[in-house]
């Protein structure tokens, strides 16, 4: 009796974790419709995770996506766009209606996608850790080498961050509607974005209440802001460097090539 209880132990305690991954990732189902190969179709996709016609899904990092042809055409599902071209992440290649395609993401980012054969077709897939992101914040300014995402939660959003080198500032633009009754923000800025004493100034009114709290490389910022805030603006005392790693390097580099030549005319004179 003993080592039946004891074996009924044993394969409990490795049935709860197999259990445990199973329901930590989902999945999501993304239908191109019939008549999505049309250009003048009134939409291409539509996500059964909300209904939404865009093509944008917002999904958690080990998240999966199925893509499902419900249209009588062939069709494809390819990261990248027309513009940029393929970005070799995934590519379903051509598949036929009443097929699908599934991609599971394991990274937080942006993922663009499109239809190589209708490439009007496209849309976004949006994988963060729980927060909305804001991606390359600082690819505008220096060498354009050294960006980041920026991920937050709030109840509004906040759209694309402008940079100051002067005023080594970062501002965002806060829009949209509401989504509840809190408006606390938690914003997460990587130390190499900003970094040191920070002073914050809402709608051209500098604030005071706000809490800063530093987790490895990243500044967590937390404050109370309102329905109707418009913009937001951190000044600290450093701002994404304006060269990248590999520009000092190569300077680096020009300037002991500088100085050697230098010695050498010296030597020969």
């Amino acid at each position: 009796m003993r080592e039946i209880l004891a074996l009924l132990a044993f394969v409990v305690l490795f049935a709860i974790p197999l259990s445990t991954n199973v329901f930590a990732q989902t999945s999501y189902e993304v239908k191109m419709p019939t008549g999505s190969s049309d250009p003048q179709a009134p939409y291409f996709w539509q996500s059964v995770k909300d209904g939404s016609t865009t093509g944008i899904v917002e999904i958690l990092v080990g998240d999966t996506i199925v893509w499902s042809n419900a249209d009588t055409a062939f069709h494809t599902v390819t990261s990248g766009s027309e513009t940029d071209g393929l970005d070799g992440l995934f590519d379903s290649k051509e598949f036929a209606p009443g097929k699908s395609f599934t991609y599971k993401f394991s990274e937080i980012g942006h993922y663009p996608y499109y239809c190589t054969l209708h490439p009007w077709m496209t849309g976004t897939i949006i994988v963060t850790s729980g927060y909305s992101i804001i991606p390359n914040v600082g690819k505008q300014v220096g060498d354009g080498t050294t960006f980041f995402n920026v991920e937050y939660d709030f109840s509004r959003l906040l759209s694309t961050a402008i940079i100051d080198e002067e005023q080594k500032s970062i501002t965002f633009e806060i829009i949209g509607d509401a989504k509840s009754e809190n408006h606390d923000l938690e914003l997460r800025l990587p130390s190499g974005l900003v970094d040191g004493q920070f002073t914050i100034w809402v709608d051209g009114e500098k604030i005071s209440d706000f809490e800063n709290i530093r987790e490895g490389d990243l500044n967590v910022l937390f404050m109370s802001l309102t329905a109707d805030s418009k913009i937001l603006t951190i000044v600290g005392t450093s701002i994404v460097p304006e060269f990248g790693t590999m520009t000092l390097v190569i300077l680096g580099v020009s300037i002991v090539s500088v100085i050697v030549l230098s010695q050498r005319f010296k030597l020969q004179i």
